[in-house]
């Protein structure tokens, strides 16, 4: 059996992505983002430009601590300045300074864009090519040069554009990613672009595309087709103007279509869940009609195509949605979703029978709470308690009472504050009052609840929120519309994601806070301690029960 011929996967959502004018990603987004990526089995992880900005130089210094199996992190630059030797440009030294195993950098094979951008010969132009790539191969274990507008640059002076490219082989590159950085080609010119190119240099070629055309998905295809043995894209095709060429339509479509490697088979089912993954952390709604991994990508509706279905599902379905981590969907009808809840069950370590009955229950809540509003991309703890509780394999640690939360500012000149006052009935049966301040309503309640906590649950006390994210769901509804409230916790050995719905922000961020702890006391096994009270700063002893909700985080 021949062995399929490996395709590199090169993502740099992390920084050409970044450049979509609607997206703005924290460093723990871009940490969690890359550890993601590995995972799903992505080769290059582009971290940023260390040159530009504090956010990409902290990425560089954290992730180095992710420890990632898979994944080679890549900084990004450019060549060095007309007026400086590669030695001395403070661009270059910052890039390396990153300390990546990849250095990329970007460079002009475009004689305009010499002549008009650098203003100075194409001569000087290759002379600052091969010296930055020399510099760099001395200092860095692999070089990738961007060829930038090079399918402009070839149809303009094709002499010149391929000059560059042997300028930087020659020089030592590792891969030269070709670059139709305006987005205004079409295939059959990229093909003829890399076939050129690989007569014309001996290191191996990628594909850059971007999407102005609407067929960066298809100028990847055509220049893997034609050599090419690197894609490079982002997750979604986020990225400057109208995109970047989109890996979640690229993966399947070589691996599944066209029998090239590019991650793991197993690992292939985890794609939706990655580009919910950055939908959810870029804070942007998904597009319900993405190719594979949309909602509506196996959704049927025409009483033609769910008679088709139900007798072979190939009539209306080019791939099994399976294997992308997808659902096939009819509307009006009923077709099992058991197969997914099962292998979420094995990812959380759960024996569970595929006939038991409970498996019908959590799949009406999830309809029930996804037609709501709630999403569980990106809030995996939040969907995990939500299993456990139905299926009953888990116990909650504490009962929500009440809370009350203040905001106030005196004068003009002085910066708000808020405090939280909690109660909570505690293991014991003991209800327990906590007050808190902090910098928001948010913050107070989570120091108020764990501050109520911590004397049965003393690890909680290590416990702190990573990140805090609200959408609104409700465009026409002003000030009064739902809110999904995505909250990231960490404990300084794991970080998790909840989920909150409300048209209350703050009770929306109740709900995640809540999901919060619970996961945390379930993941560590919690077994509370003895408590002498009063605990916390207001404990107070038994009175009678006012009704309590049915369960700490039961939702709307």
């Amino acid at each position: 059996m021949a062995v399929a011929k490996k395709i590199q996967i090169y993502d740099t959502t992390l920084r050409d992505g970044c450049q979509s004018e609607d997206v703005s990603l924290t460093v723990e987004d871009k940490l969690e983002i890359a550890a993601r990526l590995d995972d799903l089995g992505i080769d290059y992880i582009e971290g940023g430009w260390p040159g530009s900005n504090d956010r990409d130089a902290a990425f560089f210094r954290e992730v180095k601590k992710l420890r990632l199996r898979h994944a080679r992190i890549a900084a990004f630059g450019s060549t060095r300045r007309a007026n400086a030797r590669a030695s001395a440009d403070r661009n270059l030294a910052l890039l390396l300074r990153a300390e990546t195993p990849v250095a990329t950098v970007v460079g002009k094979t475009w004689d305009m864009h010499v002549r008009e951008a650098l203003r100075i010969s194409n001569q000087a132009n290759l002379d600052i090519l091969h010296d930055t790539i020399a510099y760099l191969k001395r200092h860095a274990d692999e070089v990738i040069f961007d060829a930038e507008h090079f399918f402009d640059g070839i149809a303009a002076n094709p002499e010149f554009a391929l000059a560059c490219l042997r300028a930087v082989d020659s020089a030592g590159a590792d891969l030269i990613a070709l670059c139709d950085t305006n987005g205004g080609r079409l295939p059959h010119e990229i093909e003829a672009g890399v076939r050129a190119a690989i007569e014309a240099v001996r290191c191996p070629l990628g594909i850059h595309s971007h999407n102005d055309s609407e067929v960066a998905v298809a100028n990847a295809i055509a220049a893997v087709r034609s050599g090419a043995v690197q894609v490079q894209g982002t997750i979604n095709g986020l990225g400057e103007r109208c995109g970047n060429a989109n890996l979640v339509s690229i993966i399947p479509d070589l691996q599944l279509k066209l029998g090239y490697q590019c991650v793991p088979p197993a690992k292939l089912k985890t794609l939706r869940e990655v580009s919910m993954l950055v939908y959810e952390l870029a804070n942007i709604t998904p597009h319900t009609r993405q190719a594979y991994v949309g909602h509506s990508a196996f959704t049927h509706k025409a009483g033609l195509h769910v008679s088709g279905i139900q007798r072979s599902v190939h009539t209306y379905e080019h791939i099994d949605p399976a294997a992308v981590g997808n659902d096939r969907h009819v509307v009006l009808s009923e077709l099992s979703g058991r197969a997914n809840i099962l292998y979420k069950s094995k990812e959380f370590g759960l024996d569970i029978e595929p006939d038991n009955e409970k498996i019908g229950v959590l799949l009406d809540e999830l309809k029930r709470l996804e037609a709501l509003g709630y999403t569980f991309d990106g809030a995996d703890a939040s969907f995990e308690l939500l299993m456990l509780r139905t299926l009953g394999f888990t116990r909650d640690h504490f009962r929500f009472v009440s809370f009350r939360v203040f905001d106030d500012k005196w004068h003009e000149d002085q910066t708000p504050f808020s405090e939280a006052v909690v109660v909570i009935e505690g293991p014991d049966g003991v209800r327990t009052r906590n007050s808190a301040t902090g910098n928001g309503p948010v913050n107070a309640l989570d120091s108020a609840l764990r501050g109520a906590l911590v004397p049965y649950y003393p690890a909680l006390e290590a416990m702190q929120l990573a990140d805090y994210k609200v959408r609104v769901l409700d465009n026409g509804a002003g000030t009064a519309a739902r809110v999904r409230v995505l909250i990231e916790s960490t404990d300084g050995r794991r970080r998790w994601g909840t989920v909150g719905l409300s048209s209350n922000v703050v009770e929306a961020s109740w709900q995640a806070l809540i999901d919060s702890v619970e996961f945390k006391l379930h993941k560590d096994a919690a077994r509370p301690r003895n408590v002498k009270h009063p605990p916390g700063n207001g404990a107070r002893p038994p009175r009678e029960r006012a009704p309590l909700r049915n369960g700490v985080a039961a939702r709307p």
